[in-house]
């Protein structure tokens, strides 16, 4: 099996937080959206991953820490890391054949902005499965069509009559992607575009024309990462999970408590230091950082960040950020909100 990552965007919605990380490696409780995306891929499969390629972008964005980091996530899974890169933002289709060379055998293809949490087994009568979770507006979204026998015949995008309430989510499994790539090759060749850019979609409705076999498979949960109330809202959601599978440690020994609390679930980072304040609940801290005479609930601070003085509630803070809530000077760059 093979996981297939595209994830050359930048967020423009997480600005300023993805002006300088790229939104995938924005951290959600203590790890990057992509590691904890792959990881609980991998455990749902159930099955040895023999190969994950990266889609990234941009070198100057995507450098290589970057790389670094991601190579090391496939090694701790067992498996090979590729990296590709898409040289123009030209759309999901464009970004899965920037990894061509990978495209063969079974493989999982999954966007790295959103985090879910399913447990399943692949239908191994099915030529793929597109992953969808009931949602109550589903003329929000993109929405799969089914027949009576269940399986998926049409993608609608944002309904305007009502299709269904299973909603696409971006994660997809193929018997063989190679089937997918033909037809994408297909869609680039005939320069087949909707909204100037080359989408997934197209290739599977060719898929489905040829009479390929599509099934759903719905997630438990679905978290999406793409602005900040939402990132917020996935970072509590997730610590909640993990504080109760009690699988991950979210404190880490090295913390360092003077006359404060921690309300859990909280994720509290390596050389943290924490001084007459009170953290949590629902608040991810990345390490070396300190806060003193605060309060911070249902919060993200990265790190290497210094709070004082401040009470937070809902807030998202960047790597290397000096606050002090008795702030009389101020230096504020590009896109950031107070609120």
């Amino acid at each position: 099996m093979k996981i297939i990552v595209p994830m050359a965007g930048r967020g423009s919605r997480l600005r300023p937080h993805s002006l300088t990380v790229p939104k995938p490696l924005i951290p959600v409780a203590g790890q990057p959206i992509v590691h904890r995306l792959v990881k609980d891929i991998a455990k749902v499969l159930k099955q040895p991953i023999e190969e994950i390629a990266f889609v990234l972008g941009d070198p100057a964005f995507f450098g290589d820490d970057v790389v670094s980091s991601l190579t090391a996530l496939a090694e701790s899974l067992g498996a090979k890391a590729s990296i590709y890169r898409q040289d123009q933002p030209l759309g999901t289709g464009h970004a899965i054949m920037s990894a061509k060379p990978s495209l063969s055998g079974p493989a999982v293809i999954a966007y790295a902005d959103t985090l879910i949490r399913a447990e399943f087994d692949l239908d191994p009568h099915a030529d793929s499965v597109i992953w969808t979770k009931r949602v109550a507006n589903p003329e929000a979204y993109g929405v799969v069509k089914l027949n009576a026998n269940e399986e998926i015949v049409e993608l609608v995008e944002k309904p305007e009559t009502f299709v269904s309430d299973q909603a696409v989510i971006g994660i997809y499994y193929f018997k063989d992607v190679a089937v997918l790539k033909g037809k994408l090759q297909e869609v680039l060749d005939e320069n087949v575009m909707n909204g100037g850019e080359y989408q997934i979609n197209d290739g599977i409705k060719r898929m489905m024309a040829d009479g390929k076999v599509f099934k759903t498979s719905t997630v438990d949960e679905w978290m999406d990462c793409g602005n900040k109330a939402v990132t917020l809202e996935t970072n509590a959601k997730m610590l909640g999970f993990l504080n109760a599978d009690n699988e991950e440690q979210l404190v880490h020994d090295s913390v360092v408590l003077e006359n404060s609390n921690i309300v859990d679930p909280c994720y509290i980072g390596e050389n943290v230091i924490l001084k007459n304040s009170t953290i949590g609940p629902n608040v991810s801290i990345g390490s070396d950082t300190v806060i003193e005479n605060s309060v911070v609930k249902n919060s993200l601070i990265q790190n290497q960040t210094t709070i004082k003085n401040a009470t937070l509630d809902e807030a998202m803070i960047g790597n290397h950020v000096k606050y002090d809530g008795n702030f009389t000077k101020i230096s504020i760059g590009d896109y950031t909100t107070m609120e």
